[in-house]
């Protein structure tokens, strides 16, 4: 595979007016816009009349992520105290996502924080109710961090009592209580109430994201309902979206920019149905998309090393141009994590992934992606360039002719790079 580093950013640049930003969803959420690219011929229909236009045959996957109130704000003492904003990013002790929202007293975790000049040291305090009880949740940031972490990341301890001897308060609950809700920053407008309900998914089930997988929000159960319906198979995966999502690339090459980890949870019923599928996939999302495209390589690792460590199936962000021709079917690479699993007797896959996709990237799962419309000059643009064979302009440029609505609030559209496929 040739060598996606030395591309320039300024290759994937499109005008994008603030008016063509959607900064609340349509209602319902099945009302909005759908362009269909099929084959390199351009369309457009109503999102909830979606089915009409999927191909049969391979496997619709979802990701089942729930967004969390990663945003927490804490007020210094004193008449004038500073604003510090923390914002969770992963979990650091536990480091497994269901073990740290279960904790009842402390938990670390892995944040940003914002106005960090005005808190030197010491802990931070906040009051708050969380099921009709009065708890004090403190923040304290571990200076230096053990093990240490990248740059502007701190490791931040939190730990919380209720004023009286009370039922335990997990940290999923005491999170719902004294969080925010986080919403893309290019909104420029603070979370509204409306949002707690329109920036999740009706399919989000599994704690751990601070951005939506934000393709799913125009699902309604009703179009679910016509899916099933049509006798499309649906399957879940779960990747928590962290917040790189949000960052721009800044560098001039694409080689320069870092890519965070996602953790990503993939069960052995879902690997048997997605080979029952023959490997092939209809991916809602680019959360979707990066999981799929990382199994792949998870499997090619374990071609050759079939006894492989969970820790060891983490994949690189560049692994997929760094990994010699040795290409193997897609249906064998998932077969080899199916094996692996049960070898080990592990119900699912954990592990996490920094995988970039761009042009010239060969896709091996995703055969139809269902997404939103991007950034310019974003990571998610090259996913969607690298899955047209570089032919995203006219994509972009048909939606803004059209008043297609843009980013997480906007409009979607469903992507098939191949000929009109058979309807089986």
């Amino acid at each position: 595979m040739n060598d996606p580093r030395t591309l320039s950013i300024a290759d994937y640049d499109y005008p994008l007016p603030d008016d063509r930003i959607a900064k609340f969803p349509v209602e319902p959420r099945d009302a909005g816009k759908l362009l269909i690219y099929r084959g390199g011929q351009i369309g457009q229909d109503a999102f909830r009349n979606l089915v009409a236009h999927l191909p049969r045959g391979p496997l619709m996957v979802f990701n089942n992520t729930r967004v969390i109130h990663a945003r927490l704000r804490f007020r210094k003492e004193g008449e004038h105290g500073a604003l510090i904003e923390v914002f969770l990013l992963e979990p650091h002790a536990p480091r497994d996502y269901q073990q740290n929202f279960a904790q009842t007293h402390s938990a670390e975790w892995t944040c940003l924080v914002g106005n960090l000049k005005r808190w030197k040291g010491g802990t931070l305090s906040s009051v708050i109710n969380v099921k009709e009880q009065c708890v004090t949740l403190t923040a304290e940031r571990l200076v230096p961090p053990e093990p240490p972490v990248k740059g502007g990341d701190h490791i931040i301890r939190f730990t919380w009592q209720t004023a009286a001897p009370a039922e335990p308060i997990p940290f999923a609950a005491l999170l719902e209580a004294a969080g925010e809700l986080p919403i893309p920053p290019y909104l420029n407008r603070p979370t509204q109430p409306s949002d707690l309900t329109t920036y999740q998914t009706v399919y989000a089930r599994t704690d751990g994201s601070v951005a939506a997988p934000t393709a799913g929000l125009h699902f309604t159960p009703q179009v679910l309902g016509d899916i099933d319906s049509a006798g499309i198979e649906r399957q879940e995966v779960t990747l928590h979206v962290g917040a790189g999502t949000f960052l721009p690339v800044k560098s001039a090459h694409i080689g320069d920019h870092p890519m965070h980890a996602e953790h990503i949870f993939v069960t052995q019923h879902f690997l048997e149905r997605l080979l029952a599928h023959q490997g092939r996939a209809i991916a809602v999302g680019t959360t979707s998309v990066r999981t799929l495209e990382t199994l792949y390589y998870i499997g090619l690792r374990l071609q050759d090393n079939p006894h492989a460590q969970p820790d060891d199936l983490a994949i690189r962000q560049w692994e997929p141009y760094d990994t010699p021709v040795t290409d193997i079917p897609t249906i064998q690479a998932l077969q080899n994590i199916l094996d692996w699993l049960r070898r080990n007797q592990i119900d699912a896959l954990h592990t996490t992934t920094r995988i970039i996709i761009a042009p010239p990237y060969t896709y091996h799962v995703a055969e139809a992606i269902l997404t939103n419309f991007h950034q310019p000059q974003s990571t998610l643009l090259l996913l969607v360039a690298a899955f047209l064979k570089g032919n995203w302009r006219p994509v972009y440029e048909y939606a803004l002719a059209n008043q297609f609505r843009f980013l997480s609030y906007g409009d979607t559209s469903l992507l098939i790079p191949g000929p009109t496929p058979t309807q089986e």
